[in-house]
């Protein structure tokens, strides 16, 4: 069975995707799809697929599966469009800008019962999977979460209405291993460090102090102002066991001594087989990230945003 495929989205990740897409022997990436003609036609020489103007003529290529690869702030018409079509989607982190449209597009494709996808494809790391084991029998108590970096180059980046901010946009993928790890957050207290750039209302750094449903505490933190990317992960303290996890690491500490690991999937590639062999009828894997579960990790994003800035103590939707 070959799966035909499209993409709408010719920047960075989309074309990283694309490439991905490209290489898999049952699948035929059909078309891609971007509001910059010049940039879809570039990338659609590149894997051999053809250069479309828009959703409406990619959709009529007769796909089972399409993949969104867009900035926050292009999701809503997209997924829109996606559904009323039935077709199956896969669409990159964090699902919207905001939080109204995250919730909008999760509940379309509750309607319509469409096999989804997301590109949290740090939970197809297996050192998640051991890591999660190695806290099994241990009561956590204290986690914190990082990703210190510096200012992504698209212009969008920077705005806080088109980003969602840097928690919303990147931190999104060690608030998620949070729930993972550590269960579910169910309020958030914090504050930011304003912009100091000219252009940017993204804050230059925020603190939030999580407290989770079990009853351990938590941080997150972030930067955006750092000279070279700095730090991105989870450290997590219980009873006799320490752990820190990265996409490239794992270090797992007890009283019976210590364990270094290395990831030996590549995540980036595993997310986007998981979703293929979904398409061609396998069950859903365990790693696999659908639009309803994103949206739980969305809404701690957006509550660890909204706490940050406003310095307020806000409720986690749904918890």
């Amino acid at each position: 069975m070959t799966l035909r495929v499209a993409l709408v989205g010719a920047g960075g990740v989309g074309a990283r995707h694309a490439r991905t897409l490209a290489g898999f022997d049952d699948v035929e990436l059909v078309a891609v799809s971007d509001p910059a003609f010049p940039a879809a036609e570039a990338l659609a020489a590149e894997v051999g697929a053809e250069a479309v103007a828009g959703l409406d003529e990619l959709l009529a290529r007769g796909l089972d599966g399409v993949w969104l690869c867009v900035p926050p702030f292009a999701h809503g018409e997209l997924e829109r469009t996606v559904a009323r079509a039935g077709v199956p989607f896969f669409v990159e982190k964090p699902l919207a800008a905001d939080l109204a449209v995250a919730e909008e597009v999760a509940d379309l494709v509750a309607r319509a019962t469409l096999p989804t996808a997301t590109g949290y494809h740090w939970r197809h790391l297996d050192t998640v999977d051991r890591a999660r084991t190695a806290l099994a029998g241990h009561e956590l108590r204290l986690l914190s979460a990082r990703w210190w970096g510096t200012t992504p180059p698209p212009a969008w980046w920077s705005r806080h209405d088109r980003s969602g901010g840097q928690v919303v946009e990147q931190a999104t993928h060690v608030l998620d291993l949070v729930r993972v790890l550590g269960g579910e957050v169910t309020e958030v207290v914090g504050g930011a460090a304003p912009s100091t750039t000219e252009g940017r209302d993204v804050p230059d750094a925020t603190a939030a102090v999580l407290r989770l449903a079990s009853g351990a505490v938590g941080t997150v933190s972030t930067s955006c102002v750092l000279p070279v990317f700095t730090a991105a992960g989870l450290e997590l303290a219980g009873d006799g066991i320490a752990v820190e996890l990265t996409e490239t690491t794992l270090h797992v500490r007890t009283r019976d001594g210590e364990e270094h690991g290395e990831p030996t999937v590549d995540a980036r590639t595993a997310v986007d087989r998981a979703f293929l062999d979904v398409l061609a009828g396998q069950p859903a894997p365990a790693g696999l990230v659908d639009v309803a579960e994103a949206l739980r990790t969305h809404r701690l994003a957006w509550a660890v945003a909204e706490a940050t800035r406003t310095g307020t103590t806000v409720r986690v939707a749904g918890a």
